[in-house]
């Protein structure tokens, strides 16, 4: 049995997935802008056990990147779960497949930043995640054109929803989509990592 997060029936959550290799900045204002332009309830971080499209080494270990995430999600609308690792889930399909029962007691919206649905081709059944719940694409600094060019963009042309009905998206029918300009972040987790592995000069 899972334990998600406490939540009303009916009610708006964003559910923002990812390793958090770690957590940072960029992160957060990803969140809260999402919370904000898709006017939800909650925003639910899903730290992720093992990204698949990552080396094992590269995703860290879990329980230091969970201690992290919670550290920079602090915000009364921001929630920090193991959920995916609950259901043993090692991909985003998976996890949504197993979230079913819950995903149908809310209006639930997918996070996501431009390079991951650039790249969303790639991921394990990724035709199943945007039949399963609207998808929000945040702007991330040198992907935005190549994810609205990209392959899942194409292939969900018809479904794009316009910015400006941004705050409908959560209930709305999936498959539907929308790409969220903001204000770029400069913050990487793979820089982030580089610069705690980089021996001391001193």
């Amino acid at each position: 049995m899972i334990h998600p997060p406490p939540f009303g029936d009916g009610q708006r959550i964003g559910l923002f997935g990812g390793s958090f290799n770690p957590a940072h900045y960029g992160h957060y204002m990803v969140a809260l802008y999402a919370l904000k332009k898709l006017r939800l309830d909650w925003v639910w971080w899903m730290v992720s056990p093992q990204n698949p499209l990552k080396d094992t080494r590269e995703t860290g270990e879990y329980s230091t990147r969970l201690a992290e995430t919670r550290r920079i999600a602090r915000h009364p609308r921001f929630i920090v779960t193991d959920i995916e690792k609950q259901l043993g889930a090692r991909t985003t399909a998976e996890t949504l497949n197993g979230l079913k029962p819950v995903l149908e007691r809310g209006h639930f919206v997918w996070i996501m930043g431009a390079d991951s649905f650039a790249d969303l081709h790639r991921w394990h059944n990724w035709l199943d995640i945007p039949a399963a719940l609207p998808l929000a694409v945040l702007a991330r600094p040198g992907y935005s054109l190549r994810a609205l060019g990209g392959p899942a963009a194409t292939r969900f042309d018809n479904e794009q929803v316009p910015t400006s009905l941004s705050f409908q998206l959560a209930g709305m029918q999936p498959p539907a989509w929308c790409f969220i300009p903001m204000p770029l972040r400069p913050e990487s987790s793979t820089a982030i990592r580089k610069r705690r592995l980089k021996p001391s000069t001193a």
